[in-house]
């Protein structure tokens, strides 16, 4: 979060910031960052494990369906990001799939690493409940512990519709496999030499 911006003359909008972060399930130290050491909030994260997906897959497009909306086959509730789960939804998703996730206030100056395949969505000025005006930097990033999983979410982009957003394979998994590869035996070919000694 490189940038935080709070209006001033606004003395209510505080009183509402807190109320969110409240409302998102945060932990009494982040509060007190807010009331007490005075830290500008920026965003506020919920994060889960990349191993509840498909239960938070299935409590999506059920609640859909007892919305009335339709589940098209090429779509995707989580990829679509077209839901964000409020405090009732997040209890509701504890209670009848057992899923829990973490709540994370980003403050100006902290980073939030989200792990591969983890689910998650951002609360920032942009959607309805606003923190403050923020600016944040975001970096994809694969490590070679998570190759597979990232693969694996390559794949499940092609079923999406040719239109979706996230049609497109924007992690480059392939291209970072054969890069990785090549400087491994680049590195190993400029050692040879080295490496055949007893």
């Amino acid at each position: 979060m490189v940038y935080v911006g709070i209006p001033k003359g606004q003395a209510d909008q505080e009183e509402e910031v807190l109320k969110t972060i409240q409302d998102g399930d945060s932990d009494e130290l982040t509060i007190k960052r807010f009331t007490e050491s005075r830290e500008k909030p920026g965003a506020l994260w919920h994060i889960y494990a990349a191993k509840d997906t498909e239960k938070i897959r299935e409590f999506l497009k059920k609640v859909a369906e007892e919305q009335g909306q339709e589940n098209p086959v090429d779509h995707d509730p989580i990829h679509d990001q077209s839901w964000y789960l409020d405090r009732p939804l997040r209890k509701r998703l504890h209670q009848e799939y057992g899923v829990q996730g973490w709540a994370i206030v980003q403050f100006l100056g902290d980073v939030v690493f989200i792990p591969a395949g983890a689910p998650h969505q951002a609360r920032t000025r942009d959607t309805v409940h606003n923190l403050y005006s923020c600016i944040k930097v975001a970096e994809d990033f694969v490590s070679p512990e998570h190759v597979k999983h990232c693969f694996w979410l390559t794949q499940e982009f092609r079923y999406l519709s040719h239109t979706h957003t996230n049609h497109e394979d924007k992690l480059q998994v392939k291209n970072v496999i054969y890069h990785a590869v090549k400087d491994a035996v680049g590195i190993l070919r400029a050692n040879e030499s080295s490496l055949s000694r007893p």
